[in-house]
C-alpha cells in the first residue's frame, strides 16, 4: 500500500511534477530544433502533449531564452496562430579540425548556422605550440563572429589518433609531434577556456558524411580517410562504432604490404599507413622516375595529364588501397565505403586500377563513393557533435534540475 503523500515509484509530489515538466520542456525544444518553427497546436499534435502542457513548457523555454516567438504563418483564413522556434543564439560551438598542415575552424550557433570560419597553417612542431595555436585560432574565430571566447558553449576538436580520457592524451597520432603527451585535454581546456571534446578525425568525418554527405540514409558504411595519415570511421546500425578502447578504425596499423617489414621503420606509424598515405604516393612516383620537388597532389595532377611515371605511382597506390578495401569488406561487410582525404578524393583516378586489383584478390564488394564534403567532412561532424552537447549544456544550465 502507498503511504499518504507518495506517488508511484516512491517519488514525492515535489519531485515527480518537476521531472515531468523538465522532460516536456526538453521534448518541445528538441522538436523545435529538429523540425523548425511550429504553432502550439502543431507542437501538441507532434509530441502528444496537451495544449495546456505545451503552453506552460513553451512559457518556460521563452523565459529561459531557449525559445522565442517567430511570427505568424501567412494564411487566408482568419488570424493565424503564433509560431515558435528554438533560439539558436542561446549557445555557440567551436569546431576544430587539426591536420598535419592546416587548422580549420568554424563557429556556429545551436542550429549549426555558421557564424565565422578561419583556415590557418599548422606550423606547430610541439604539443605545447599546437595547444597555443589551437587556442589562438579559436579566439580569432570567436572574434570574427563578434563573440568573446567565453561565449563559446563547447569546443569539439577533431584529431588523428584515439583520445584516452583517463590520461587526457591522444594515442596513435604519430603525424602530430608531441600530441600524445598526458594532460593534453586539460591543457586545451585551460588554454581555450571552454569545455572541450576531442574525437578521432575519421569518426567525425564519418558522422559528417552520414548526416549531410555521401552516407545520408545508409545504415552501415565506412568512411576511409587517406591523406597524410590513414584512418577509418565506422557507422554501424546508424551509429559510430569505436570498439573496446576507442581504436576501432585505426587501420593504418594493419600489417598489409610486402613483407619482410623494415625493422628501421617508424614504430609509431602503421605499416599500412606507410604504404598508403600521401608520402607513399610520392615515394612510388620517385621510384618510377619522377623528380623532386613532389607532393601527392602533384603526382595526381601529372597522372591526369598522362605522365607515365605518375600513372605508375597511382596504379601502385590503387593496389595498396585495394588490399585495405578487401579487408574492410571481409571484416565489416559495409554497404558503402566513402573515401576522402587528400589522396582519397582522387577516387576517379584510382578506381580503374583499384577495381582491377579487387577482382584479383576478393569476391566481396561494397559500393565506393568519394566524400561529398571534401575537406569539410571533419568540421561538419565536429559541428554536429558540438551542437548536440551544447544544446544539452545550455538546457541543463537554464532549466535542468
Amino acid at each position: 500500500m502507498r503511504s499518504a503523500g507518495q506517488t508511484p515509484a516512491g517519488l514525492t509530489p515535489a519531485v515527480a511534477p518537476s521531472l515531468m515538466r523538465t522532460m516536456n520542456q526538453r521534448l518541445l525544444l528538441d522538436r523545435l530544433f529538429t523540425n523548425g518553427p511550429a504553432t502550439r497546436p502543431q507542437l501538441a499534435r507532434d509530441t502528444g502533449l496537451s495544449q495546456p502542457t505545451v503552453h506552460a513548457a513553451l512559457a518556460d523555454l521563452e523565459q529561459a531564452g531557449l525559445a522565442r516567438a517567430a511570427g505568424r504563418p501567412e494564411t487566408g483564413h482568419g488570424r493565424p496562430a503564433q509560431l515558435y522556434e528554438a533560439d539558436p543564439s542561446a549557445g555557440t560551438v567551436a569546431a576544430v579540425d587539426i591536420g598535419h598542415d592546416w587548422l580549420r575552424l568554424v563557429v556556429t550557433d545551436l542550429a549549426s548556422n555558421q557564424l565565422s570560419r578561419i583556415d590557418v597553417r599548422n606550423d606547430a612542431r610541439s604539443a605545447r605550440a599546437l595547444v597555443e595555436r589551437v587556442s589562438a585560432a579559436v579566439a580569432d574565430a570567436a572574434a570574427k563572429a563578434s563573440l568573446p571566447t567565453t561565449a563559446i558553449t563547447h569546443t569539439v576538436i577533431g584529431s588523428p589518433g584515439v583520445f584516452r580520457p583517463q590520461q587526457g592524451s591522444v594515442a596513435y597520432a604519430a603525424n602530430l609531434p608531441g600530441w600524445q603527451r598526458p594532460g593534453l585535454a586539460e591543457a586545451l581546456t585551460a588554454q581555450i577556456g571552454t569545455p572541450v571534446t576531442i574525437d578521432n578525425d575519421a569518426n567525425l568525418a564519418a558522422l559528417g558524411e552520414h548526416s549531410e554527405g555521401a552516407g545520408r540514409g545508409v545504415t552501415h558504411f565506412a568512411y576511409l580517410h587517406v591523406g597524410t595519415g590513414v584512418g577509418l570511421g565506422l557507422i554501424l546500425n546508424g551509429h559510430i562504432y569505436r570498439g573496446f578502447s576507442g581504436a576501432a578504425g585505426e587501420v593504418g596499423y594493419i600489417p598489409l604490404g610486402e613483407p619482410p617489414y623494415d625493422q628501421a621503420r617508424n614504430p609509431e606509424r602503421g605499416i599500412l599507413e606507410e604504404a598508403l598515405a600521401a608520402d607513399a604516393v610520392v615515394a612510388y612516383a620517385r621510384a618510377a622516375g619522377m623528380s623532386d620537388p613532389l607532393t601527392a597532389a602533384a603526382v595526381f595532377a601529372a597522372a591526369r595529364e598522362g605522365v607515365q611515371p605518375a600513372l605508375t605511382a597511382v596504379r601502385r597506390e590503387a593496389e595498396r588501397l585495394a588490399q585495405l578495401i578487401a579487408a574492410v569488406c571481409a571484416f565489416l561487410d559495409p554497404e558503402l565505403i566513402v573515401i576522402g582525404g587528400g589522396v582519397g578524393q582522387n577516387l576517379d583516378m584510382l578506381e580503374s586500377d583499384l577495381q582491377t586489383a579487387l577482382q584479383r584478390i576478393t569476391p566481396l564488394r561494397a559500393r565506393l563513393a568519394v566524400g561529398e564534403l571534401g575537406t569539410d567532412a571533419v568540421l561538419r561532424g565536429a559541428i554536429a557533435t558540438g551542437v548536440a552537447i551544447a544544446r544539452e549544456a545550455v538546457f541543463t544550465a537554464r532549466l535542468g534540475s
